[in-house]
């Protein structure tokens, strides 16, 4: 988990990607549905890392026999504050295969839906791209 938290906080996103299952399924705070795929979930991750400000781990604990992580986070939208918890588990060779963002409070989690809302066709434009450039 150390070199994800390590390539997350250094905004080294090629490196975060490279830790991340093909299969991997990203759970957002603010939308319903999850998103299957290394391609969407890098594009969301690289959006994210445009719209927080002042991110920062704040604690991390893991279970499972190193399996399963939770990373707590602080970060702003705009004038919002927010607390987050990125839940991490590792597939059999290592890599990320689900990653679950929750945040808090209410005001903060709409804030972030607004600013990934007026990104979401570019992540889809981008997350596309990546799925065909890799095939």
């Amino acid at each position: 988990m150390r070199a994800f938290r390590e390539a997350v906080e250094a905004g080294d996103l090629d490196a975060v990607e490279a830790l991340l299952a093909d299969d991997v399924v990203f759970t957002s705070p603010v939308v319903f549905k999850p998103y299957p795929g290394k391609a969407i979930t890098a594009s969301i991750l690289r959006a994210v890392s445009q719209v927080f400000e002042d991110f920062r781990y704040e604690r991390e604990l893991d279970g499972n026999g190193g399996r399963d992580h939770a990373l707590v986070f602080s970060a702003r939208v705009g004038e919002r504050r927010l607390t987050g918890c990125d839940f991490i588990h590792l597939d059999d060779d290592g890599l990320i295969d689900e990653l679950t963002v929750m945040v808090r409070p209410l005001s903060g989690a709409q804030a972030l839906a607004a600013a990934m809302g007026a990104r979401f066709d570019d992540i889809v434009r981008e997350a596309e791209a990546r799925s065909a450039s890799a095939s």
